[in-house]
Protein backbone atom coordinates (compact mmCIF):
# COMPACT_ATOMS: atom_id res chain seq x y z
CA UNK A 1 0.00 0.00 0.00
CA UNK A 2 1.60 3.09 -1.17
CA UNK A 3 -0.51 6.07 0.14
CA UNK A 4 0.98 8.39 -2.45
CA UNK A 5 0.34 9.18 -5.90
CA UNK A 6 1.90 9.85 -8.72
CA UNK A 7 -0.58 12.61 -9.67
CA UNK A 8 -0.21 14.53 -5.88
CA UNK A 9 1.05 17.76 -6.00
CA UNK A 10 2.82 20.13 -3.49
CA UNK A 11 1.86 22.64 -1.74
CA UNK A 12 2.74 26.41 -2.94
CA UNK A 13 4.93 26.81 0.75
CA UNK A 14 7.06 23.58 -0.21
CA UNK A 15 7.14 23.66 -4.70
CA UNK A 16 10.97 25.09 -3.79
CA UNK A 17 11.49 22.42 -1.78
CA UNK A 18 10.14 19.61 -4.14
CA UNK A 19 11.94 21.00 -6.92
CA UNK A 20 15.39 20.87 -4.83
CA UNK A 21 14.21 17.32 -4.28
CA UNK A 22 13.66 16.10 -7.56
CA UNK A 23 16.75 17.91 -8.75
CA UNK A 24 19.13 16.27 -6.32
CA UNK A 25 19.83 19.64 -4.33
CA UNK A 26 20.41 19.25 -0.86
CA UNK A 27 18.29 21.07 1.94
CA UNK A 28 19.46 24.07 4.36
CA UNK A 29 18.21 24.62 7.49
CA UNK A 30 15.51 27.04 6.50
CA UNK A 31 14.37 24.24 4.24
CA UNK A 32 13.84 22.18 7.30
CA UNK A 33 12.08 25.05 9.30
CA UNK A 34 9.73 25.06 6.52
CA UNK A 35 8.79 21.33 6.46
CA UNK A 36 8.51 21.11 10.03
CA UNK A 37 6.59 24.58 10.24
CA UNK A 38 4.36 22.99 6.86
CA UNK A 39 1.02 21.33 7.93
CA UNK A 40 0.88 19.26 4.64
CA UNK A 41 2.53 16.12 6.23
CA UNK A 42 2.14 14.18 3.03
CA UNK A 43 3.60 16.12 0.70
CA UNK A 44 6.56 15.80 3.04
CA UNK A 45 6.21 12.58 3.19
CA UNK A 46 5.98 11.99 -0.40
CA UNK A 47 9.01 13.60 -0.65
CA UNK A 48 10.94 11.81 1.21
CA UNK A 49 9.41 8.59 0.21
CA UNK A 50 11.01 9.64 -3.33
CA UNK A 51 14.33 9.68 -2.08
CA UNK A 52 14.04 6.73 0.11
CA UNK A 53 12.80 4.60 -2.95
CA UNK A 54 15.99 6.20 -5.01
CA UNK A 55 18.24 4.85 -2.31
CA UNK A 56 16.42 1.32 -1.74
CA UNK A 57 13.76 0.44 -3.64
CA UNK A 58 11.17 -1.17 -1.90
CA UNK A 59 13.12 -3.10 0.62
CA UNK A 60 13.24 -2.72 4.42
CA UNK A 61 15.48 -3.68 6.80
CA UNK A 62 15.58 -5.93 10.49
CA UNK A 63 17.67 -7.33 11.76
CA UNK A 64 17.67 -10.29 14.94
CA UNK A 65 19.59 -8.86 17.88
CA UNK A 66 20.08 -8.59 21.69
CA UNK A 67 19.76 -5.72 24.29
CA UNK A 68 22.42 -5.88 26.68
CA UNK A 69 22.58 -3.51 29.93
CA UNK A 70 25.37 -4.67 32.09
CA UNK A 71 24.69 -1.85 34.37
CA UNK A 72 22.26 0.56 35.39
CA UNK A 73 24.62 2.56 37.87
CA UNK A 74 25.65 6.08 36.72
CA UNK A 75 27.70 9.05 37.75
CA UNK A 76 25.52 11.46 34.80
CA UNK A 77 22.06 13.15 35.66
CA UNK A 78 20.54 13.20 32.34
CA UNK A 79 17.05 15.18 32.89
CA UNK A 80 15.02 12.47 30.76
CA UNK A 81 16.18 9.06 31.84
CA UNK A 82 14.79 6.76 34.00
CA UNK A 83 17.22 3.82 33.66
CA UNK A 84 20.03 4.98 36.02
CA UNK A 85 20.63 4.38 39.75
CA UNK A 86 23.42 5.29 42.30
CA UNK A 87 25.15 2.79 43.71
CA UNK A 88 23.53 2.08 46.84
CA UNK A 89 20.29 2.96 45.43
CA UNK A 90 17.39 0.59 45.63
CA UNK A 91 17.36 -1.49 42.05
CA UNK A 92 21.04 -0.85 41.22
CA UNK A 93 22.77 -3.50 39.39
CA UNK A 94 26.25 -4.26 37.81
CA UNK A 95 26.47 -7.78 35.96
CA UNK A 96 29.44 -9.46 36.14
CA UNK A 97 30.93 -10.46 32.58
CA UNK A 98 29.72 -14.33 33.62
CA UNK A 99 26.57 -12.29 34.69
CA UNK A 100 26.33 -11.35 31.48
CA UNK A 101 26.95 -15.04 29.99
CA UNK A 102 24.38 -16.04 31.88
CA UNK A 103 21.72 -13.87 30.79
CA UNK A 104 22.63 -14.09 26.96
CA UNK A 105 22.74 -18.03 27.48
CA UNK A 106 19.08 -18.19 29.13
CA UNK A 107 18.00 -15.81 25.84
CA UNK A 108 20.43 -16.81 22.88
CA UNK A 109 19.10 -18.72 19.66
CA UNK A 110 21.23 -19.11 16.81
CA UNK A 111 19.30 -16.56 14.36
CA UNK A 112 20.85 -13.91 16.64
CA UNK A 113 23.29 -11.32 14.92
CA UNK A 114 24.20 -8.47 17.30
CA UNK A 115 24.79 -7.70 20.63
CA UNK A 116 23.28 -4.15 21.66
CA UNK A 117 25.32 -3.48 24.84
CA UNK A 118 24.92 0.13 26.21
CA UNK A 119 24.61 0.82 30.11
CA UNK A 120 25.58 3.62 32.47
CA UNK A 121 28.46 5.64 33.04
CA UNK A 122 29.14 3.15 36.06
CA UNK A 123 32.36 4.99 38.16
CA UNK A 124 32.71 1.99 40.61
CA UNK A 125 34.20 -0.22 38.35
CA UNK A 126 37.38 0.09 36.31
CA UNK A 127 37.98 0.41 32.40
CA UNK A 128 39.15 -3.24 32.39
CA UNK A 129 35.19 -4.07 33.67
CA UNK A 130 34.19 -2.93 30.21
CA UNK A 131 36.59 -4.44 28.05
CA UNK A 132 36.44 -7.94 29.52
CA UNK A 133 32.32 -7.85 29.15
CA UNK A 134 33.25 -7.29 25.44
CA UNK A 135 36.06 -10.07 25.58
CA UNK A 136 34.05 -12.75 27.17
CA UNK A 137 31.07 -12.48 25.03
CA UNK A 138 33.48 -12.50 21.85
CA UNK A 139 34.49 -15.56 22.88
CA UNK A 140 31.74 -17.44 23.72
CA UNK A 141 29.24 -16.14 20.95
CA UNK A 142 31.72 -15.41 17.95
CA UNK A 143 28.94 -15.01 15.18
CA UNK A 144 27.16 -12.20 17.07
CA UNK A 145 28.64 -8.54 16.00
CA UNK A 146 29.26 -7.03 18.88
CA UNK A 147 27.64 -2.86 18.91
CA UNK A 148 28.52 -1.99 21.95
CA UNK A 149 28.86 1.64 24.22
CA UNK A 150 27.78 5.00 22.68
CA UNK A 151 29.97 8.16 22.29
CA UNK A 152 28.97 9.41 25.84
CA UNK A 153 30.38 6.30 27.57
CA UNK A 154 33.73 5.79 25.08
CA UNK A 155 34.62 10.02 26.49
CA UNK A 156 33.45 8.40 29.97
CA UNK A 157 36.05 5.71 29.85
CA UNK A 158 38.43 7.93 28.72
CA UNK A 159 38.12 10.14 31.40
CA UNK A 160 38.56 7.48 34.46
CA UNK A 161 41.48 5.38 32.65
CA UNK A 162 43.27 8.42 31.28
CA UNK A 163 43.59 7.01 27.62
CA UNK A 164 43.21 8.86 24.54
CA UNK A 165 39.94 8.17 22.85
CA UNK A 166 42.15 6.44 19.87
CA UNK A 167 43.56 4.05 22.87
CA UNK A 168 40.27 3.14 24.35
CA UNK A 169 38.89 2.60 21.30
CA UNK A 170 42.24 -0.16 20.55
CA UNK A 171 41.12 -1.55 23.82
CA UNK A 172 38.09 -2.38 23.08
CA UNK A 173 38.46 -3.10 19.37
CA UNK A 174 41.03 -6.03 19.74
CA UNK A 175 38.69 -7.21 23.05
CA UNK A 176 35.92 -7.81 20.48
CA UNK A 177 33.83 -4.25 19.73
CA UNK A 178 32.91 -3.98 15.91
CA UNK A 179 31.19 -0.90 15.93
CA UNK A 180 29.23 1.66 18.15
CA UNK A 181 25.39 2.11 18.52
CA UNK A 182 24.38 5.83 18.21
CA UNK A 183 23.19 6.74 21.71
CA UNK A 184 24.55 9.61 23.28
CA UNK A 185 24.04 11.78 21.36
CA UNK A 186 20.28 13.58 22.46
CA UNK A 187 20.43 16.84 21.07
CA UNK A 188 24.05 18.10 19.19
CA UNK A 189 23.96 21.50 20.92
CA UNK A 190 25.21 23.42 24.14
CA UNK A 191 22.18 24.85 25.03
CA UNK A 192 20.31 21.70 25.30
CA UNK A 193 23.08 19.72 26.91
CA UNK A 194 24.02 22.03 29.42
CA UNK A 195 20.30 21.54 30.79
CA UNK A 196 19.16 17.88 29.67
CA UNK A 197 23.09 15.86 30.15
CA UNK A 198 25.35 18.46 31.49
CA UNK A 199 27.76 15.31 32.93
CA UNK A 200 28.17 13.91 29.39
CA UNK A 201 30.01 14.45 26.47
CA UNK A 202 29.63 17.63 25.01
CA UNK A 203 28.78 18.11 21.32
CA UNK A 204 32.19 18.00 20.12
CA UNK A 205 33.42 15.16 22.31
CA UNK A 206 30.09 13.05 20.70
CA UNK A 207 31.39 14.14 17.47
CA UNK A 208 35.06 13.38 17.60
CA UNK A 209 34.36 10.09 19.53
CA UNK A 210 32.88 8.92 16.03
CA UNK A 211 35.56 10.63 13.67
CA UNK A 212 38.07 8.78 15.50
CA UNK A 213 35.88 5.59 15.03
CA UNK A 214 35.57 6.04 11.84
CA UNK A 215 38.80 7.02 10.98
CA UNK A 216 40.05 3.86 12.63
CA UNK A 217 37.86 1.78 10.38
CA UNK A 218 34.04 1.54 12.10
CA UNK A 219 31.07 1.97 10.83
CA UNK A 220 28.95 3.41 13.41
CA UNK A 221 25.15 4.52 14.17
CA UNK A 222 24.09 8.19 15.17
CA UNK A 223 20.77 9.02 17.11
CA UNK A 224 18.69 11.98 17.72
CA UNK A 225 16.67 12.33 21.07
CA UNK A 226 13.66 14.74 20.38
CA UNK A 227 10.63 15.85 21.84
CA UNK A 228 11.17 17.51 24.90
CA UNK A 229 13.18 21.42 25.69
CA UNK A 230 15.01 21.46 22.39
CA UNK A 231 13.90 23.30 19.51
CA UNK A 232 13.24 22.77 15.95
CA UNK A 233 16.02 24.82 14.99
CA UNK A 234 17.99 23.04 17.11
CA UNK A 235 17.10 19.21 16.03
CA UNK A 236 18.04 20.47 12.60
CA UNK A 237 21.60 21.85 13.62
CA UNK A 238 21.82 18.20 15.00
CA UNK A 239 21.00 16.47 11.82
CA UNK A 240 23.48 19.18 9.94
CA UNK A 241 26.22 18.59 12.51
CA UNK A 242 25.75 15.00 11.28
CA UNK A 243 25.84 15.62 7.89
CA UNK A 244 28.89 17.45 8.02
CA UNK A 245 31.03 14.64 9.69
CA UNK A 246 29.18 11.96 7.54
CA UNK A 247 30.15 14.34 4.24
CA UNK A 248 33.91 13.76 5.94
CA UNK A 249 34.27 10.73 7.21
CA UNK A 250 31.40 8.49 5.37
CA UNK A 251 31.15 6.53 8.19
CA UNK A 252 27.58 6.55 9.34
CA UNK A 253 25.16 3.57 8.44
CA UNK A 254 22.22 4.82 9.68
CA UNK A 255 20.11 7.63 11.49
CA UNK A 256 17.90 6.80 14.29
CA UNK A 257 15.70 9.41 15.36
CA UNK A 258 14.69 8.78 18.84
CA UNK A 259 10.98 9.91 20.42
CA UNK A 260 11.12 11.19 24.02
CA UNK A 261 9.33 8.79 26.43
CA UNK A 262 7.63 10.62 29.37
CA UNK A 263 9.05 9.34 33.37
CA UNK A 264 5.57 7.37 33.47
CA UNK A 265 3.82 4.84 31.58
CA UNK A 266 0.30 6.61 33.07
CA UNK A 267 1.64 10.14 32.03
CA UNK A 268 -0.73 11.81 29.82
CA UNK A 269 -0.85 11.87 25.96
CA UNK A 270 0.45 15.60 25.86
CA UNK A 271 3.79 14.46 27.50
CA UNK A 272 4.36 11.96 24.96
CA UNK A 273 5.41 12.98 21.01
CA UNK A 274 2.36 13.32 18.43
CA UNK A 275 2.16 10.79 15.67
CA UNK A 276 1.92 14.08 13.44
CA UNK A 277 5.70 15.17 14.69
CA UNK A 278 7.19 11.54 14.97
CA UNK A 279 6.05 10.98 11.18
CA UNK A 280 7.50 14.67 10.00
CA UNK A 281 10.84 14.05 11.68
CA UNK A 282 11.65 10.66 10.41
CA UNK A 283 10.46 11.94 6.98
CA UNK A 284 12.65 15.37 7.55
CA UNK A 285 15.73 13.60 8.57
CA UNK A 286 15.42 11.45 5.45
CA UNK A 287 15.45 14.75 3.58
CA UNK A 288 18.26 16.49 5.44
CA UNK A 289 20.50 13.88 5.81
CA UNK A 290 21.02 13.30 2.13
CA UNK A 291 24.47 11.43 2.48
CA UNK A 292 23.25 8.77 4.82
CA UNK A 293 22.27 5.35 3.62
CA UNK A 294 18.97 4.51 6.05
CA UNK A 295 16.97 6.47 8.55
CA UNK A 296 15.51 3.98 10.82
CA UNK A 297 11.83 3.79 12.51
CA UNK A 298 12.40 2.79 16.14
CA UNK A 299 9.24 1.10 17.10
CA UNK A 300 9.90 0.95 20.56
CA UNK A 301 9.48 4.43 20.93
CA UNK A 302 6.51 5.19 18.49
CA UNK A 303 4.77 1.73 18.41
CA UNK A 304 4.67 -0.81 15.63
CA UNK A 305 1.59 0.43 13.73
CA UNK A 306 3.36 4.12 13.06
CA UNK A 307 6.64 2.22 12.87
CA UNK A 308 4.47 0.42 9.67
CA UNK A 309 3.42 3.59 7.87
CA UNK A 310 6.73 5.20 8.16
CA UNK A 311 8.03 3.38 5.43
CA UNK A 312 6.21 5.22 3.52
CA UNK A 313 7.79 8.23 5.41
CA UNK A 314 11.69 7.77 4.63
CA UNK A 315 12.35 4.97 6.59
CA UNK A 316 14.46 1.87 5.52
CA UNK A 317 14.83 0.28 8.70
CA UNK A 318 12.62 -0.83 11.47
CA UNK A 319 14.96 -2.26 14.23
CA UNK A 320 14.88 -5.64 15.45
CA UNK A 321 13.49 -7.80 17.86
CA UNK A 322 15.65 -6.97 20.77
CA UNK A 323 15.20 -10.08 23.06
CA UNK A 324 13.98 -7.58 25.87
CA UNK A 325 14.51 -3.98 26.00
CA UNK A 326 14.93 -1.83 29.13
CA UNK A 327 15.96 1.37 28.62
CA UNK A 328 13.10 2.94 26.68
CA UNK A 329 10.95 0.77 29.14
CA UNK A 330 12.48 1.67 32.30
CA UNK A 331 10.37 4.70 31.67
CA UNK A 332 7.29 5.77 29.56
CA UNK A 333 7.42 3.09 26.57
CA UNK A 334 4.45 1.17 26.63
CA UNK A 335 5.37 -1.06 23.80
CA UNK A 336 6.31 -4.25 23.77
CA UNK A 337 10.05 -4.91 24.52
CA UNK A 338 10.45 -7.46 22.11
CA UNK A 339 8.87 -8.67 18.70
CA UNK A 340 9.62 -12.16 16.89
CA UNK A 341 11.12 -12.25 13.18
CA UNK A 342 7.73 -13.03 11.83
CA UNK A 343 6.33 -10.34 13.59
CA UNK A 344 8.80 -7.65 11.76
CA UNK A 345 8.05 -9.57 8.52
CA UNK A 346 4.47 -8.82 9.06
CA UNK A 347 4.49 -5.37 9.07
CA UNK A 348 7.22 -4.70 6.22
CA UNK A 349 4.69 -6.46 3.52
CA UNK A 350 1.30 -4.90 5.81
CA UNK A 351 3.26 -1.60 4.12
CA UNK A 352 3.76 -3.32 0.61
CA UNK A 353 7.29 -3.66 1.07
CA UNK A 354 9.73 -6.09 1.15
CA UNK A 355 11.19 -7.30 4.31
CA UNK A 356 15.08 -8.02 3.95
CA UNK A 357 16.87 -9.61 7.27
CA UNK A 358 20.55 -7.75 7.56
CA UNK A 359 23.77 -8.24 9.69
CA UNK A 360 24.75 -5.08 11.57
CA UNK A 361 26.35 -3.96 8.48
CA UNK A 362 23.40 -3.86 6.17
CA UNK A 363 24.51 -7.06 4.35
CA UNK A 364 21.52 -8.60 3.06
CA UNK A 365 21.42 -12.32 4.91
CA UNK A 366 17.48 -13.07 3.73
CA UNK A 367 14.85 -11.55 1.24
CA UNK A 368 11.43 -12.33 2.38
CA UNK A 369 9.48 -12.10 -0.83
CA UNK A 370 6.14 -12.49 -1.08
Amino acid sequence: MNIFTKEWAPTKELSAIAEKVANGERLTIEDGMTLYQSSDLLTIGQLANQINLKKNGDKVYFIQNMYINPTNVCEASCKFCGFKRRPEEEGAYTMSPEDVLHYVKERWNEHIREFHIVGGHNHTVPFDYYVETIRVLKLNYPSATIKAYTAAEIQFFSKISGLTIQEVLSALIDAGLETLPGGGAEILTENYRKKMSPDKASTQEWLDVHKTAHQMGLKTHATMLYGSIESLEERLEHMIRLRELQDETGGFMVFIPLAVQPMSKSASIKRRTSAVDDLKTIAISRLMLDNFPHIKSYWINIGTQLAQLSMSFGASDIHGTLVEERISHAVGALTDSALTRDELIWLIQGANKIPVERDTFYNELKIYDK
